[in-house]
């Protein structure tokens, strides 16, 4: 035995400075006895000794030093590499990784760990504190790359654009006469920038602490061996040593070497070398390179097939893929949906600003500076220009967005749904067709053995165990069905609860092995069974065989008397040198491999004639039709002779059992299993169908069974009329097929079956036709099938969803538009998914209404934001420069509304709750219904906007009048007034003039807001105010308030009177504007009115 010292872990370093220290101390008997098991543990533990003081060992035992040069690379401590550098050298750190071509006994040795017992608990606490828990810590974002973003992310840009052009309009521009104004302008937009930076900071962290904490949800456990016992510990606290099992499904926790691996071991490395097709699993060395040889299983790779056991080698930021995260950084991600209608309408709003912008300078140059010099002075045309582009843009938007996502965050995290990325969530909104799995997903994935049979005699199990404990004539057919149940499973127990009833035990495995695994408990301990024979080969189940295997043979230590499944008759012929295959999967696969079956009566395999096999079909069809997973047991003696030389580890083996030795098999019997569905489905079903989106079940289950749980589920309407492949004609023209509509009335029959080898049969005539049905099963599906269905649907334009929790849901839920995983599924499904549902599967509900939610909050905001943001505030400016007419609302006034009493507003219109009948309508066409629009552009300027500038405008001029100034004597005066008019007295009234404008703006606003929050129903039916109100937003009040407390401040402050020349007005221009507010109310109530109708009227089209 050897004990290993610790210390020489660790990754290479450089060569300058050598001094040699021992490598590992060899500990070896002289005799052959072997060392105890206690011995053992005791001479690891004093591993952690001093090479100087070593420990007393056994006095026969001989001592033999190994030893290897180490290196230390001395570097000045004050220089750091450059980046090519640190990846040469993590490069050369990857290539010199030498666990790979170490023998299987080394890699063990130096790591101090026996494979039968693992590392014991004071071994593991020692290691975890040296090497630190398994953990790749995320890349962290440069902070002053980051505070640039926040301080110019959005429109911050623009807003110190203009700051700057507001400094230079003050000087040098401004001189000899610099007015204080502008000063005070560029210093406002600065503070504008502070607080939207500030905002910015605030709102990544609060959403990302959100969103990290959702993520922390997910339980990353791992199956070790610690103290000789199987156990589930967190993955963070393996440590290198440990010994780990790796199933199908499961992603790769550290950097393990294998030491054990099933035939059909196979890993993908897509996510690390780009491989598109898993590589097998060895044992054995097959490339000097550590990164391609198969021995070697990377941190976060998937295990799709087979299952194997690995000593991990290197662990959290030691790992190949904690390497290069460590010298990687993340690249900017493509834009989502949402993002890109934002995009679309801020260019579109910022080219419309640059356009009058350049019109306005040029007008200015062309003609006003030359046939009305003075009017406009070339500082006061900087300040209008900059008027201009910050009125025009909405600086709310990027705010709301921001909000908008936090409010999705934190509801999906009271949900339990965890998103990748919070802007998929939106296109969930628009999907109109979902794919669900149904083991796990539909149902419980809590499955139990209810039924059991050989040939048509049933039973349940715990008839069976009675006739075990009877001694029955027939009790020996029970036995094998037992052993065959017990043996060929991959699930095991949790030894810390085999002293439990077998149904509160636990057990590592999926949910069909593990019902299995208890019903073969309840016949007869499954230990037991199991030594009686040695496991020689094995295929674990997978969703393209749909069946597992194992080759077996007699145990040295088994009894005389031939052990189940060897029936009496067989136990005389068979002999310690044969070989037992046992198989167990679905009938229709294995159906066909079999030749012979188990009597019932009297336990002898007999032919399996056309009438036995119709017996046994009826059996399997009755359980299916009550919805019941149905798998079939059987066996097959193989004698020593027949078997080839090839060893049972080649590739070869594999096919000679596939082709050869899985034939001719014997029908032990059948097993039934139920799982129910989940006690929600059927109303997130018929609520999915009530959103416009078709619910489907795409599974891998047999026809009558994936038809039966989804007529419980509400998938599917009856089961007896339900159409099949012969009802979709082969010779139908495309231009024939009548295409499905949403809004007509369904026909007789809606519903549809496909099974696999449908689908394989299928031409793009018979696609098209399925794809219009309202309900379809897809059954018998393999991972293939399943993404062609998800293609098949998106190229008919539609917007797919995909639900499930398998390694065989992995391709198609990548290639969904939007992959939903379930919590409790494997590794491989959560990581191709874009949202996982931690929990309950009606969470998939909030998640498709909070998608569609943050469209139409978003429209909201902007339809909010464009009459007084940018259209109303345009309107003086081009009044001014085209009719000559005083500037009717001043610059700071324009800028204030946009940034600060139209923002909060905004805002709180992101907190809107979903307005009745958000999942009665049909999903978004993301072709065609954009974030802007000419329905909702037109509402803005040709409806809001017109109003409230007419009504702004006309407050504005009506008091001018009211002082004496006439509006037919400044129109056209180009700042030439009539020699009776005093200009003191009447730049004093055009001072409170602009505050009339500003007052009457912001008050109409109120309309808007009250009038914007919904789309269709009244304020009557969804009243912001109500206690008990179902559309209550208590956000609105206070914004209300708080843009009227702006008002007020930025108007009768005598700094802003003084510095700004804002003014009081008086007091009936400020109510006035009130009762502005109401008539767009009433305006709006109206329109609406009509809209719920008439919704096939002129103005429910023209309706945003």
């Amino acid at each position: 035995m050897s004990i290993d010292e610790e210390k020489t872990v660790g990754s290479p370093v450089a060569r300058r400075t050598t001094f040699t220290i021992p490598r590992s101390i060899t500990i070896q008997d002289d005799g052959p006895q072997q060392i105890s098991l206690q011995r053992e543990l005791t001479l690891r533990r004093q591993n952690s000794i001093s090479i100087t003081s070593p420990p007393v060992v056994d006095s026969r035992s001989r001592i033999v030093g190994e030893f290897r040069t180490l290196s230390i690379h001395v570097t000045d401590s004050q220089q750091r590499p450059s980046p090519e550098t640190a990846k040469r050298d993590a490069a050369k750190e990857i290539a010199d990784l030498d666990w790979h071509i170490l023998p299987r006994d080394e890699v063990l040795q130096r790591l101090s760990v026996n494979p039968k017992i693992g590392l014991d608990a004071e071994q593991a606490k020692r290691k975890l504190a040296q090497h630190g828990p398994n953990q790749v810590k995320p890349h962290k974002r440069n902070p002053f790359l980051k505070w640039l973003e926040y301080i110019f992310g959005g429109f911050g840009t623009l807003l110190l654009v203009a700051s700057i052009l507001c400094f230079i309009a003050w000087k040098p521009l401004g001189e000899p006469d610099p007015q204080a104004s502008n000063l005070a302008l560029a210093v406002v937009l600065l503070i504008v920038i502070v607080v939207q930076t500030a905002f910015n900071a605030w709102q990544d962290f609060s959403t990302g602490r959100v969103m990290a904490s959702i993520a922390g949800m997910i339980p990353a456990e791992v199956i070790a061996l610690r103290d000789g016992a199987q156990v589930h510990i967190p993955a963070k606290d393996l440590v290198p040593g440990d010994i780990v099992y790796v199933s199908l499904g499961n992603k790769l926790p550290a950097d393990v070497r294998f030491i054990d691996v099933s035939s059909d071991l196979k890993i993908d490395r897509a996510v690390l070398t780009g491989e598109s097709e898993p590589i097998p699993g060895s044992i054995e060395q097959t490339d000097a390179n550590m990164l391609e040889t198969r021995n070697i299983g990377l941190q976060g790779t998937l295990c799709v097939s087979g299952s194997g056991v690995g000593v991990v080698i290197q662990t959290g930021e030691s790992t190949v893929f904690g390497r290069i995260a460590k010298l990687s950084s993340t690249g900017a991600p493509a834009l989502t949906t949402i993002q890109r209608e934002i995009l679309r309408f801020v260019i579109i709003i910022v080219s419309l600003a640059i356009t009058i912008a350049l019109i306005v300078i040029i007008l200015w140059a062309a003609w006003l500076n030359k046939d009305h010099y003075g009017f406009i002075n070339t500082s006061t045309l900087v300040i209008d220009i900059v008027s201009v582009c910050v009125a025009f843009i909405p600086e709310g938007l990027p705010a709301c967005v921001t909000i908008s996502l936090a409010v999705i965050a934190n509801t999906l995290a009271k949900n339990k749904v965890l998103c990748k990325s919070l802007m998929t969530v939106e296109t969930l909104g628009s999907v109109n067709v979902l794919c669900s799995d149904k083991t796990g997903t539909l149902t419980k994935n809590q499955m139990t053995v209810t039924n059991a049979a050989v040939l048509d005699d049933q039973f349940d199990p715990t008839e069976a165990r009675d006739r075990i404990i009877a001694r029955a004539e027939n009790a020996d057919i029970v036995k094998q069905l037992g052993a065959i149940a017990g043996i060929c499973n991959s699930a095991v127990f949790d030894v810390a609860t085999m002293d439990q009833p077998i149904g509160l035990r636990a057990v590592n495995g999926d949910a069909t092995d593990s019902a299995i695994l208890r019903f073969a408990e309840s016949l007869r301990p499954v230990k037991d069974s199991q030594a009686d024979w040695t496991e020689v080969f094995k295929l674990n189940f997978n969703s393209k065989t749909k069946f597992m295997l194992k080759l077996l043979q007699l145990a040295p230590t088994t009894s005389k008397t031939m052990p189940a499944p060897i029936s009496p008759l067989e136990s005389e012929t068979f002999s310690s040198a044969d070989y037992l295959l046992m198989t167990k999967g679905a009938p229709d696969v294995l159906l066909n491999r079999c030749a012979y079956i188990n009597d019932p009566l009297t336990g002898a395999a007999v032919p399996l004639t056309p009438e036995l096999t119709r017996r046994l079909v009826a059996v399997q069809e009755a359980w299916a039709a009550k919805g019941q997973r149905v798998l079939l047991l059987a066996k097959r003696i193989i004698p020593s002779h027949t078997l080839p030389s090839t060893p049972f580890d080649d590739p070869a083996f594999v096919d000679h059992v596939n082709l050869e030795l899985n034939q001719e098999l014997t029908v032990v019997g059948l097993v039934g299993l139920v799982d129910p569905p989940r006690a929600e489905i059927p109303e997130v079903v018929r609520t999915m169908r009530g959103a416009g989106i078709r619910f489907f079940m795409v599974t891998g289950d047999f026809a009558l069974t994936a038809v039966s749980i989804a007529e419980q589920c509400g998938i599917v309407t009856d089961a007896n009329r339900i159409h099949r492949l012969a009802e979709l004609k082969r010779d139908a023209s495309m231009d024939s097929i009548e295409k499905y509509d949403p809004n007509a009335i369904s026909g007789p029959i809606s519903s549809l079956v496909l099974s696999g080898s449908d689908l394989m049969e299928m031409n793009d005539a018979q696609w098209e036709q399925a794809c219009q049905y309202r309900e379809i099963v897809f059954a018998r599906t393999t991972p293939e099938q399943k993404l062609r269905i998800v293609k098949e649907f998106q190229k008919r334009e539609c917007i797919v969803g995909m639900t499930g929790d398998g390694v065989n849901d992995a391709p198609s839920l990548k290639a969904a538009d939007v992959g939903i995983a379930m919590g409790g599924g494997s590794d491989v499904a959560m990581e191709a998914a874009d949202l996982v549902l931690l929990e309950s599967f009606s969470a998939i509900v909030v998640a498709v209404e909070y998608g569609r939610l943050v469209f139409d909050n978003l429209r909201k905001t902007v339809l909010y934001l464009l009459p007084a943001g940018s259209f109303s505030e345009l309107m003086p400016i081009l009044l001014n420069v085209l009719l000559g007419l005083p500037q009717i609302l001043s610059n700071l006034q324009m800028i204030i509304i946009c940034v600060v009493t139209d923002v909060l507003p905004a805002i709180s219109l992101c907190f809107e709750k979903p307005e009745a009948g958000l999942l009665t309508r049909p999903p978004r066409n993301t072709k065609k219904d954009k974030l802007v629009n000419l329905k909702l552009l037109g509402h803005a300027y040709l409806f809001l906007g017109v109003i409230e500038s007419l009504c702004a405008c006309s407050m504005a001029f009506w008091y001018l009048q009211r002082q004496g100034f006439m509006f037919s004597d400044l129109v056209l005066a180009y700042g030439g007034l009539p020699p009776q008019y005093d200009p003191d007295a009447y730049a004093e009234a055009v001072n409170v003039a602009q505050s009339v404008y500003f007052f009457t703006l912001v008050g109409m606003q109120w309309g808007n807001l009250l009038s914007t929050r919904t789309r269709r129903l009244s304020i009557f039916q969804a009243n912001p105010f109500g206690p008990n109100s179902p559309n209550r937003n208590l956000w609105i009040p206070p914004a209300m308030l708080a843009s009227l407390a702006f008002l007020f401040f930025f108007s009768y402050v005598p700094f802003f009177q003084n510095t700004f020349l804002t003014r009081g007005v008086p007091v009936e221009y400020i109510f006035l504007p009130f009762a502005f507010a109401l008539g767009i109310l009433f305006l709006d109530e109206t329109r609406k009115y009509f809209v719920r109708k008439y919704p096939k009227g002129f103005l429910a089209r023209i309706a945003w």
